[in-house]
């Protein structure tokens, strides 16, 4: 499986990014073996593949055999009872043989030909011949066992009396089971570097973040932003005092144009206008209340339609009448 890679160092280093993209897409598998099966060294690697499986093979037997083997032996009864059970379960000899065949069999290879020869012409194997039926029985019976148990391992909801027909498709199960963990391991694998890579990108997310934040806080509470503050209320002052300066001018510009018999003058005229307001507001009211008492209807207040009908016809009235007074007059000129 090839090793995680972070986006970000692919991101920074193009030329690994092609050459990592090349190898894995192109070149390797992904449990890191190469894609090219038509060379020298991969019909090697394929014969070496093949006689290590062998060798694998052999030593799976020899180890299955000699667990066997050992499994087979009965527990070493206590006391009393062991004089009167060994023999009416098994021979001495067999005994003997199980004992001493499972350190046998793990030592054959590094044991000279010779030194076998010797122990296989000693007792107690000079009778394994005799003793190769029940042997078998024996191992017969272990492996069943614990192909048994391997079953219920492989299978845990299957009922105990129908594991032993599981028995013919626990290796496939088991290579099965096998490479769903290769690829979860994969899965998990890819899982984790995808978790990697977001958890850095959030991390630069987060120094960017913090990173605005003391820049904010610089700028508001930095050397730079209080000599601005000091500026600002040193202009403010400033400002102030032009105020004042300013308002003192006017007052010593006034106090020199305007003389005291100029200044009361002003103050009479002053007060004229206001009275001269005060009548006019008061000759208003006057005028207002005349035109309510006529019925007029003044300032959206409700008026008295009828009379003021009737004062309308009245003026007219009167108009008609003065201009034939004056049309009489005009005669009586004329006839002067």
């Amino acid at each position: 499986m090839f090793p995680p890679v972070e986006d970000a160092v692919l991101q920074n280093n193009p030329q690994f990014a092609a050459l990592y993209g090349a190898l894995t897409s192109a070149i390797l598998n992904p449990d890191g073996t190469t894609k090219d099966d038509k060379g020298r060294a991969v019909k090697e690697r394929d014969a070496v593949r093949k006689e290590l499986d062998a060798h694998r093979l052999k030593s799976a037997k020899q180890h299955l055999l000699a667990q066997s083997l050992s499994a087979a032996v009965p527990p070493e009864p206590d006391g009393s009872s062991r004089r009167s059970r060994l023999p009416s379960e098994l021979p001495e000899p067999l005994l003997d043989l199980l004992l001493l065949l499972p350190p046998l069999l793990a030592s054959a290879e590094q044991s000279s030909p010779d030194s076998l020869q010797l122990l296989l012409s000693s007792p107690p194997f000079t009778s394994l011949e005799d003793h190769m039926s029940n042997l078998a029985s024996l191992v017969s019976s272990s492996l069943q066992s614990s192909a048994v148990q391997l079953a219920r391992a492989a299978y845990p909801t299957t009922n105990a009396s129908f594991l032993h027909r599981h028995i013919p498709f626990v290796p496939s199960h088991i290579r099965n089971l096998s490479s769903d963990v290769r690829q979860q391991s994969v899965s998990l694998a890819g899982a984790r570097s995808v978790a990697a890579n977001a958890l850095v990108r959030l991390l630069q997310d987060y120094t960017q973040a913090l990173t605005l934040l003391i820049r904010s806080l610089e700028a508001k509470h930095g050397g730079v932003a209080r000599s601005l503050e000091f500026r600002a209320a040193d202009v403010a002052l400033e400002a102030q005092f032009g105020q004042v300066n300013a308002e003192m001018a006017l007052w010593n510009v006034r106090r020199d144009l305007y003389s005291p018999e100029v200044r009361e003058a002003l103050s009479n005229y002053n007060n004229h206008l206001r009275d001269g307001q005060r009548r006019l507001s008061e000759a208003a009211r006057t005028a207002r209340a005349e035109l309510v008492g006529y019925g007029i209807a003044i300032d959206g207040e409700a008026g008295d339609v009828k009379k003021e009908r009737a004062l309308r016809e009245a003026a007219r009235a009167y108009r008609d009448m003065s201009q034939q007074v004056e049309e009489a007059q005009r005669d009586l000129g004329r006839l002067r």
